[in-house]
């Protein structure tokens, strides 16, 4: 399972590759590395996955079979493997499984060794490792984030801003002799020493800029140490909080609210902390006693406000706190009403807030005066085919982040002076985007200037940050992001298809592929992924990771399929609960249309999807194992029924509304006519390799290895099973960023070696 609230504009993990070829044969026939170019080549048929197993491959481990009965409204499930969970993580028995599966993992893929590193090598060589992002103005400051050549991680980093004029978009960060000097606030690279793994989950400068609170996670478990450190020295200020979420938000220069979590790490109270006193006399600001909501605290643009949200998958509801008068507490915003969700945020005398319900499903626009907040003003009204994803507010100004057609936009609209009234919303400014499929998403900017910061990429456009002012509508680019070794956007091609789903519904589908690698003619390989889950919005943004395979020869296609957000709410609601099936019928029918239009063909293609990705990649090779040569299933949540029957595992309690309660009848046998893990048969089933992370809170490591161990118990044919576990890592892999780039290396490798794109080279002296 993934907790996760739709976010502003999805941006999706960012990974680099490169490739090099020799020109007179198809690229995806040659490695550089491994070809003398004065020596004369013989290809021997392509290397097969299946072929190669043969008496001396090593042995798969096979787990024992422990047999755990489970029966509800007179059904059984027998669950030969339910042995394999250990929540702490440190059974002798289960780490010995793990390893096992690891080793022979290692040894299967030990001939494409020497194409892992390739490909780790091509990735890291397109990177710029030595680089900063976009600068942030923030009163006196730019602040950015510095990597430095050979480094995991990146330096926090700030500097003066040596002029007293407004932000435009023509500001630009002096650098150089001459200008102010650079300030390393904290470098994660020496906080990482002696930690397999290093995250940090918030980075919070405190109102006056003399301070930083930030979030510290070492296992990956995503339970945090909230630090507050001098933003110049760097020394604490204080003890460090223990057990907290890394959401956390500075009131005032003198008080810190965060959130922590119950027992199955559901965030369920907000506290108020003094700096200088311990964290046992911190007040609690709100408690969430309903284990289907969790809660969250964010900061108004303006900053005069906290706003501290109790959420579950259908309901949020809202509470203030005026940073000024914090003795005054939390103050209701929006009413707890069922099927009601609201967010907010602050300018002048008016709090301006989203509502969805019912009849609102795509959400409308509405304010109301601070001081009277049960008194609502219409100002954007709900509209069937555009839906309002975030905003961002000004002083005079609102930027909205919609979505219409399954594309996220931007429009501008103009407000009056504060004081003044507001009536509605009219003659907004939508910002034009050139690509047929895109991503776009809001960037944090100041609010007392006029200039909207907001983030662009395509598959072919590396992402590129703009800065628009909304008074004149110039547009200024800050920052594309760099992609070495030659990349050239205009040799790539982007493209939009449509499938038909089997009640009719039509899926939008993203398509790359390189102009001079492919025929079109239902001979490329092709890859397909998918997530459908938790309205999240899988967009159209680059990521140059892909380029390994799409210079290779590939096709790379995402399907848009229901139960994600990109078509508005009504999207979502009909992939979940008792239509979640729509999301893996929806996928097959966008395989099945893909290879109708000869981008492809079942012995080439590989489907890819993690976490809620991963139910979704697991029910459809149950469902259609014929469809596709190779699976990849990235920390899936394979094993539903067993965890959503289980209100003591992380997640299960506020997802509920997600996949339903299995203790209710209905949800019980819907459910278990899709788990992968109950509808595994004896049957063919395609190449398939399966990741998981040892501290994972949101998929527990044990549901890809009982997955994984009765597929080796029922499958009835020769195809790659393979299982790797990282015991350094959670939900999101390795935290490095060149150790990421290890596990995408060796998921690609598997993907060529399963689709038999691996030649054996003779060599003739």
């Amino acid at each position: 399972m993934l907790l996760v609230r739709p976010p502003q504009c999805c941006s999706l993990r960012i990974a680099l590759t490169r490739r090099l070829f020799f020109s007179s044969l198809p690229p995806f026939l040659l490695s550089s590395s491994a070809i003398n170019p004065n020596s004369t080549l013989s290809f021997s048929p392509p290397f097969s996955a299946s072929a190669s197993m043969t008496s001396s491959t090593p042995t798969p481990p096979v787990a024992k079979k422990v047999p755990h009965r489970m029966e509800l409204f007179g059904d059984v499930r027998l669950d030969n493997y339910y042995w394999l969970r250990d929540d702490s993580r440190t059974s002798p028995e289960v780490l010995s499984h793990l390893k096992a599966e690891n080793e022979y993992t290692s040894l299967v893929m030990s001939d494409v060794k020497p194409l892992v590193g390739e490909i780790y090598a091509e990735m890291r060589a397109r990177i710029k490792e030595d680089d900063i992002s976009a600068p942030v103005r923030k009163g006196p400051f730019y602040y950015y984030e510095r990597t430095l050549t050979g480094k995991e991680y990146s330096q926090y980093c700030r500097r003066f801003v040596p002029t007293d004029s407004p932000p435009s978009v023509e500001d630009v960060m002096p650098t150089g002799p001459d200008a102010p000097e650079e300030h390393v606030i904290l470098d994660k690279n020496v906080k990482a020493e002696g930690h397999d793994y290093y995250s940090i989950g918030a980075f919070e400068v405190s109102p006056n800029n003399k301070m930083v609170a930030y979030a510290e996670d070492t296992k990956g478990d995503e339970i945090y140490l909230v630090h507050v450190i001098d933003a110049e020295s760097g020394k604490p200020v204080e003890q460090p909080l223990k057990g907290i979420t890394s959401n956390v938000e500075w009131a005032n220069d003198e008080y810190i609210v965060y959130v922590t979590m119950d027992e199955i790490l559901r965030p369920d109270k907000v506290w108020l902390h003094k700096l200088g006193t311990d964290q046992s006399s911190d007040t609690c600001l709100y408690h969430e006693k309903d284990e289907m909501f969790s809660v969250d605290v964010t900061k108004s643009a303006s900053k005069q406000y906290l706003f501290v949200g109790s959420e579950s998958k259908n309901t949020r509801f809202l509470f203030y706190l005026d940073v000024s008068k914090l003795e005054n507490g939390l103050l209701p915003l929006t009413p707890r009403v069922y099927g009601i969700d609201t967010t907010a945020d602050h300018r002048g005398d008016h709090f301006f807030i989203t509502r969805r319900s019912e009849q609102c499903y795509n959400s409308e626009l509405v304010i109301c005066p601070v001081d009277n907040v049960s008194d609502f003003t219409l100002l954007l009204p709900h509209r069937e085919s555009v839906k309002i994803q975030n905003f961002h507010i000004f002083k005079n100004h609102i930027a909205l982040c919609e979505r219409e057609h399954g594309l996220p936009e931007i429009t501008v609209y103009s407000l009056p002076p504060i004081g003044e009234p507001i009536r509605s919303l009219e003659n907004g400014r939508r910002i034009e985007f050139v690509d047929q499929v895109y991503d776009v998403g809001l960037e944090e900017s100041e609010y007392n200037s006029s200039i909207l910061r907001f983030s662009y990429s395509s598959m072919k456009t590396p992402l590129t940050v703009y800065d628009h002012d909304v008074k004149t509508g110039a547009s200024a680019q800050k920052k594309i992001q760099a992609v070495l070794g030659g990349f050239d956007a205009s040799n790539y091609v982007t493209e939009r298809q449509w499938a038909v789903a089997l009640d009719g519904t039509r899926i939008p589908i993203s398509i790359l592929y390189r102009k001079n690698q492919v025929k079109l003619d239902g001979s490329d390989p092709l890859l397909l992924y998918g997530y459908g889950s938790y309205e999240v919005c899988i967009d159209a943004d680059f990521r140059r990771d892909r380029l390994t395979l799409v210079d290779r020869g590939f096709i790379y296609a995402i399907a848009h399929i229901r139960g994600g957000g990109e078509m508005g709410r009504k999207w979502y609601e009909n992939g979940k609960l008792t239509s979640k099936k729509n999301t893996f019928t929806d996928f097959i029918s966008c395989a099945e249309h893909l290879l109708d239009k000869k981008y492809g063909s079942p012995k080439k293609l590989c489907i890819y999807g993690g976490s809620a990705g991963g139910l979704l990649i697991g029910a459809v090779v149950n469902m259609r194992p014929d469809l596709f040569k190779a699976a990849i299933l990235r920390v899936p949540f394979v094993d539903v029924v067993t965890t959503m029957l289980d209100p003591t595992i992380p997640l299960t309690t506020s997802e509920w509304e997600e996949w339903g309660d299995p203790r209710e009848e209905e949800f019980y046998y819907y459910m278990k006519s899709y788990s992968p893990v109950d509808n595994v048969e004896a049957k063919d089933y395609p190449h398939i390799l399966v990741t998981a992370g040892l501290n994972d809170p949101l998929v527990m490591y044990s549901e890809p290895a009982k997955y994984v161990a009765k597929l080796r118990e029922m499958k009835t044919n020769d195809n790659l099973l393979l299982f790797k576990c990282e015991f350094s890592a959670g939900h999101f892999s390795k935290s490095g960023r060149f150790e990421s780039l290890q596990e995408d290396a060796f998921i690609y490798a598997f993907v060529l070696k399963a689709l038999d794109l691996i030649p054996k080279v003779i060599v003739c002296e």
